[in-house]
């Protein structure tokens, strides 16, 4: 039943990924991979917040969103490919910006999504 409940999630959560990352990348006419630095760090402030009220969230709505909605909601592939492809552009400080950033953000949201799931869980 587990596997069920990912596939449910990343059903949703790809699609997700897609639309988000092209609509952000759409108001941002740059090499700069914004989209996928939007969906991490979207996908890391719910999975931060699903950790955070772990005690009060069911077991099975915790497997649907975290591993199966975040999972596929974020792309480590993604954030490779698009920093070696603006390193290999020249781009190389936006290649640092977009490790750094997108390291940043994700464990910042991470720990504010936590925070925010004690508090309210």
């Amino acid at each position: 039943m587990t596997w069920l409940l990912v596939a449910l999630g990343a059903g949703v959560g790809a699609p997700s990924r897609y639309l988000l990352d092209r609509a952000v990348q759409s108001w941002h006419r740059t090499l700069f991979p914004w989209g996928t630095v939007a969906v991490n760090v979207l996908a890391s402030l719910v999975l931060g917040l699903l950790t955070g009220a772990a005690g009060s969230v069911n077991p099975d709505f915790a497997v649907l969103a975290g591993a199966g909605f975040c999972g596929a909601l974020s792309t480590y592939s993604a954030f490779s490919y698009e920093t070696l492809r603006l390193a290999e552009r020249g781009a190389r400080w936006q290649a640092v910006l977009n490790v750094l950033l997108s390291l940043a953000a994700g464990i910042g949201a991470g720990v504010l999504g936590w925070w925010l799931g004690a508090a309210l869980g």
